[in-house]
């Protein structure tokens, strides 16, 4: 039986509210609308903030606006905010991840729709005595569903703005990707679709610790052509990874926008570039600038960093992925950031 014959409309909830969540709520509210398949109702789980003596789910509802996490940009009022997890989720179809996934699993057992289906926006993984594991199969493990991935370069305030952007959605089943281009393609978010969850989820992921390589660059005042051979060797470490590590994954999908476009676009522009560069002109710790310069978000590099380079140690492929594990050792180790040049050249 198709998806559309078992589910008449699909009923969508969004599981976090910070500035990628917020942006893509705003995308959704429009599609919803849009698209018959759809309910027109979207709820946005919300974990609560009190912001000048209000409840930031009060504020989202009454003024249509995240003024914590994306201040500026109004939210079409058939997104509703809700604190209640459970109560987000009752009913819905189509489960959207933005925010990480640990706490969230044991309350979410047993509590969804039995024919739901979830995509992950979430840009990072996790790690066990096996090494790296995908978020994408950790939610599928756990709720028992399918899950979807999507990546690119896609930074949230200029998507809010309405500026050309491309991305990426991962599937194993055809049509689930198909519905997920639905939900999230507009005139100017461009979606591709690819059957490799995991190498776009990954890809999503280890952009990060090249952004931190970037950062380091730009904080050394060394210039765009250093940058670039340090972003041209990041790719070519992180094609090599996740090929290494995973199964099945697909050469063109590094070339889609989750893999060449996304470690471009967080080389220049992103939070991880932004913190690793006042790492090196400030001396201040990444932790400490974490908090200076990210207004609530978190840092995904160096944490994506220590999880890659722990895997490759395992493996003693030191040698083999030289960059991964200098940014690892500039960030974690006390390594003179100008050392990273020592693992580029030979």
């Amino acid at each position: 039986m198709a998806r559309e014959d078992a589910v008449q409309k699909e009923k969508v909830a969004i599981i976090g509210s910070g500035n990628w969540g917020t942006a893509a709520a705003r995308i959704i509210s429009g599609n919803v609308t849009r698209h018959p398949n759809f309910h027109s109702e979207v709820k946005m789980w919300v974990f609560e903030e009190i912001i000048e003596d209000r409840a930031l789910t009060e504020i989202i509802n009454e003024q249509h606006e995240n003024i914590k996490y994306l201040p500026g940009f109004k939210i079409p009022e058939n997104v509703i905010a809700d604190p209640d997890l459970l109560n987000t989720v009752r009913d819905a179809t189509i489960l959207v991840f933005v925010i990480p996934h640990q706490v969230l699993c044991d309350q979410l057992k047993g509590n969804i729709h039995p024919k739901a289906i979830g995509i992950s926006l979430i840009k990072g993984c996790d790690t066990d005595e096996t090494g790296i594991r995908p978020i994408s199969l950790i939610l599928k493990e756990a709720l028992r569903i399918h899950i979807c991935t999507l990546s690119g370069a896609n930074i949230a305030n200029e998507i809010a703005e309405g500026k050309f952007t491309e991305t990426t959605i991962g599937y194993k089943i055809r049509e689930e990707g198909e519905l997920f281009k639905k939900l999230f393609e507009t005139s100017y978010y461009r979606v591709g679709i690819i059957n490799d969850v995991i190498g776009v989820e990954m890809c999503g992921a280890l952009k990060n610790v090249i952004a931190i390589g970037a950062g380091i660059i730009d904080g050394l005042k060394m210039g765009n052509n250093t940058k670039a051979a340090i972003i041209r060797i990041g790719l070519l470490e992180m094609k090599k990874f996740i090929k290494m590590f995973y199964k099945n994954i697909k050469d063109e999908t590094f070339f889609e926008s989750c893999g060449m476009a996304d470690v471009i676009t967080s080389s220049y522009g992103g939070r991880n570039r932004k913190v690793a560069e006042a790492y090196v002109t400030t001396g201040k710790s990444f932790e400490q600038l974490e908090k200076e310069l990210l207004g609530g978000q978190k840092l995904q590099g160096t944490l994506t960093a220590k999880e890659v380079c722990a895997m490759i140690s395992r493996k003693g492929l030191e040698n083999e992925f030289k960059l991964f594990i200098a940014i690892y050792r500039i960030a974690f180790e006390g390594l003179a950031p100008n050392k990273i040049f020592d693992a580029i050249v030979d």
